[in-house]
């Protein structure tokens, strides 16, 4: 006789009709049926978070690819994960996430855990065994990618996220707050300040922290990380171009893979967070000044549209490309020019230390991804969106003195 265990493997792998493997399991009885399901989704998490995948980057792709209660479900997940690891083994960047998340075990049984979640839904007992089984189907088809991060149980958990420096909490809150300045004012002069407060703040942190590793005798003292940064439908091309552009300023790199929707970036902790912070700023303000200078839609301006969409943020990165190198080039001849309280310029000091840290973060990137290719160029075919998107990006809201 076959064991539920088995019908579901078989629903999972094609071999089975999954409307035919559900019904199965809704006349089956729940004291064989959960359990089992809890036992399929462990082993199909526990392959994910093996194989690379962190919290956050599953609970999105969840998100996108099946409903809101399935993205819910992999919180569930990462909660079961946890419980069998002390957290002080666990990386605290891992952690982190799962405490974003929310992720705790709330339920009391796991022979019990889909009467559970009806219960805590308000569902019928079957609504809820297609979303389970829905979830395992998105999850069974997921590839292994990068390991960024050691998953709870590696060895290297224990210490993961030691020496690291991240940029302070407070100073965190304070950047979201002027760049939430910058993206609702209606007034560019009174946007550009809030932006060039808030990059004043992270670069300074950065700068200060290269400074002080030089001036302490160690060139390292901490290691070059990767953050993958979900990249959304439609013109995702475009805003990964946006996003590398964003990361060049701000000495990092970007690996873009299209076919799970994300960038990865490369870099040390404090100048990813400012990436992560700014890129989302601008790609606000993007579509800002988009909504407000293009054409009228409709079935027959449909495919205009599109074009000029597409054209006005290829645009938009590709200015915002030119003056963050421009500002970064300025800023850092500035960095360079101060004195120290001996006299001595910072140049000394800072130079080499940057050169190495970028050495770091490329052989990092080496490594994670031995073999790249270089994407091709996008097409611009709307001549008053590619207009329109480098007037935007001149008016978007970014200091000067980037680097400074």
């Amino acid at each position: 006789m076959t064991s539920v265990r088995e019908r579901i493997r078989a629903v999972l792998a094609g071999a089975v009709d999954y409307e035919a493997g559900l019904d199965a399991l809704t006349v089956t009885p729940s004291v064989d049926v959960d359990p089992a399901l809890v036992a399929a989704r462990d082993e199909a998490f526990a392959r994910l978070w093996r194989g690379g995948w962190q919290p956050t980057e599953l609970h999105r792709v969840v998100a996108r690819r099946g409903l809101p209660r399935q993205a819910d479900l992999v919180t569930d997940a990462v909660a079961a994960y946890l419980r069998g690891f002390p957290r002080t083994t666990v990386d605290r960047r891992w952690l982190a996430q799962a405490d974003a998340l929310g992720a705790q075990v709330w339920w009391a049984d796991d022979a019990r855990y889909v009467d559970a979640l009806a219960a805590r839904w308000r569902l019928d007992r079957v609504a809820v065994l297609d979303l389970v089984l829905g979830l395992l189907a998105i999850v069974v088809a997921l590839p292994p990618i990068e390991v960024l991060v050691p998953p709870p149980g590696s060895a290297a958990a224990k210490v993961g996220g030691s020496g690291s420096s991240r940029t302070d909490a407070r100073l965190l809150d304070r950047v979201r707050a002027l760049l939430a300045k910058a993206e609702s004012t209606t007034f560019p002069a009174e946007a550009q300040a809030y932006t060039a407060k808030a990059q004043e703040l992270v670069t300074r942190h950065s700068l200060d922290e290269a400074l002080l590793a030089a001036r302490s005798g160690d060139a390292s003292p901490v290691v070059p990380y990767a953050r993958r940064i979900g990249v959304d439908h439609p013109h995702d091309g475009e805003k990964a171009s946006l996003l590398a552009a964003v990361a060049k300023a701000n000495r990092c790199h970007t690996v873009w893979s299209p076919e799970l929707a994300f960038s990865t970036v490369f870099g040390f902790d404090t100048d990813i967070d400012a990436v992560d912070l700014l890129y989302t700023s601008l790609l606000v303000q993007a579509h800002q000044a988009m909504a407000r200078t293009e054409p009228p839609g409709g079935k027959a301006g449909r495919s205009r549209l599109k074009a000029y969409r597409q054209s006005f943020l290829v645009a938009f990165a590709d200015r915002i490309d030119e003056r963050l190198t421009a500002a970064a080039q300025v800023a850092l001849a500035q960095a360079t020019d101060r004195r120290d309280g001996n006299g001595a310029s910072d140049a000394s000091d800072l130079l080499p230390v940057l050169a190495a840290r970028d050495e770091q973060i490329r052989e990092t990137m080496r490594r994670v991804f031995p073999d790249t290719v270089r994407s091709r160029a996008i097409r611009v075919d709307s001549r008053d969106g590619w207009e329109s998107g480098r007037q935007a990006a001149d008016r978007a809201s970014l200091p000067s003195d980037t680097r400074r």
